[in-house]
């Protein structure tokens, strides 16, 4: 994933873009989720990339996910809460897109 992506869509150091992708995602995804933001959802995974100005150690790549890494991860634990599959609109499908 290039870290360009990341700012193009609205994830930075200062916070999240008003009008930008990233501030729709994150309405959708309060609004879905009664008024809040979850914690390791796709908005804070990917505002945490954009406020470090790097997405390098994430393992979200252009050629997929890297074994081992933090994508790898987030990958297995939703695949694991979602009965083996990683859902559509999840937080490994959203950051993996971008």
């Amino acid at each position: 994933m290039a870290d360009q992506n990341v700012r193009n869509a609205g994830f930075t150091s200062s916070g999240i873009t008003r009008g930008s992708l990233g501030s729709s995602l994150m309405s959708q995804e309060a609004r879905a989720s009664g008024g809040g933001v979850p914690s390791g959802g796709p908005t804070s995974t990917l505002q945490e990339l954009g406020a470090k100005g790097t997405t390098h150690s994430s393992g979200y790549t252009s050629s997929g996910i890297s074994g081992g890494s933090r994508g790898s991860d987030t990958m297995s634990r939703e695949a694991t809460s979602h009965g083996g599959g990683v859902p559509r609109g999840g937080t490994t499908s959203t950051v993996q897109s971008i």
